[in-house]
């Protein structure tokens, strides 16, 4: 029997599918930058200022949860900040053995000092490009649109995304305050991304109830659920969702920070995978949720009580629900699949 240590953990090859670019910088990096593009912070510390960013107890809900992100934004707006960001997250990444990464950000929140739509994505891919060429990662860009935006704005970011199909992005996604603020209002946009047969995922069932999740995947058809916390409260859709092998994006520390879930006991992943529901662990924001991929994993271990046999295909989970081509995707999990057998963990082949 394995000993499920942190050290261990760590070393096996893994992939995350939710995470926020601009959740997930580096605080020394935000303080450096800010220097130079002379933007103001509300701390200057490196301590207090990520005291200050990160979701601590008093965090009321996703909106609250939400506000740091004027801070990281506001020292995103040059296209060599959004390329030493991707860079560094893909660093991070890889320095806690992740071989697959899809990072999402919202290009409209970074034009604000003059850059265009197109200026935004070349910086995220080239921070892409250089990190594929000097590091052992693989990295798929995936674009989001704001519930809370005019659908119009999301309508110019999915055609954003048509033009970049096939340099690097590898999915569309509407995240943002979801109480309210309905996805059935962003069909156009979707429409233009289905008929351009880009993948979709779409935050949904976090700070709203299943009805969320229908609209997610019977309006705007979403290939994967970002969160999905509140499926469980809707049966038949559960049933659906499992039937039909729609992944879950389900990001623990997140969950609990943004009220989403009362605790981690009452998180529902260990529920969801033991009914069979392709649940994966993501990070969501690094920064504001101080987490990494690896503390995530150890929560599962150590409060839902993963055995080494579950986590081994929780952790394939991931891959199997990549934005990738499928030989490109089969030939990646047989690779981690060899490397984890190394380590003891044995994936069936027909699970692959």
């Amino acid at each position: 029997m394995i000993e499920l240590t942190r050290e261990f953990v760590h070393s096996l090859p893994k992939a995350e599918l939710h995470c926020h670019l601009d959740g997930s910088l580096r605080v020394e990096t935000i303080i450096e930058l800010a220097k130079k593009q002379n933007v103001k912070l509300p701390e200057n510390e490196p301590e207090a200022l990520r005291k200050y960013l990160e979701a601590g107890p008093d965090c009321k809900n996703l909106e609250d949860y939400l506000k740091p992100f004027d801070v990281t934004c506001s020292v995103l707006q040059t296209t060599e900040s959004l390329r030493r960001a991707t860079f560094e997250l893909a660093e991070d990444c890889v320095n806690e053995n992740i071989r697959y990464l899809e990072i999402r950000f919202s290009p409209i929140l970074h034009i604000e000092k003059g850059l265009k739509l197109t200026d935004v994505v070349d910086a995220v891919l080239k921070g892409k490009e250089q990190a594929e060429k000097e590091l052992d990662i693989k990295i798929g860009i995936i674009i989001c649109s704001l519930r809370h935006y005019a659908p119009e704005v999301s309508l110019t970011l999915a055609e954003l995304s048509v033009a970049y199909k096939n340099s690097g992005v590898v999915g569309f996604d509407l995240a943002g305050a979801e109480e309210n603020f309905p996805a059935k209002k962003h069909r156009d946009a979707f429409y233009l991304i289905i008929n351009n047969n880009i993948n979709t995922t779409v935050h949904a069932g976090e700070a709203s109830g299943p009805e969320s999740i229908h609209q997610a995947l019977h309006y705007v058809n979403a290939n994967r659920i970002g969160h999905g916390t509140r499926l469980r409260e809707n049966g038949d859709l559960l049933n659906y969702i499992n039937d039909h092998r729609i992944p879950l994006e389900m990001c623990i520390s997140s969950n609990v920070q943004t009220k989403a879930v009362k605790n981690f006991k009452n998180h529902p992943l260990k529920f969801y995978f033991d009914i069979g529901i392709r649940v994966t662990i993501n990070t969501d924001n690094r920064l504001i949720s101080r987490t990494s991929l690896t503390d995530e994993y150890m929560i599962a271990i150590k409060e839902f009580n993963f055995t080494q046999d579950e986590l081994k295909y929780l952790i394939i989970n991931s891959f199997k629900s990549a934005f990738l081509p499928l030989k490109s995707k089969i030939n990646l999990i047989k690779k981690v699949g060899k490397e984890m057998a190394d380590k003891g963990l044995h994936i069936r082949k027909d699970y692959i």
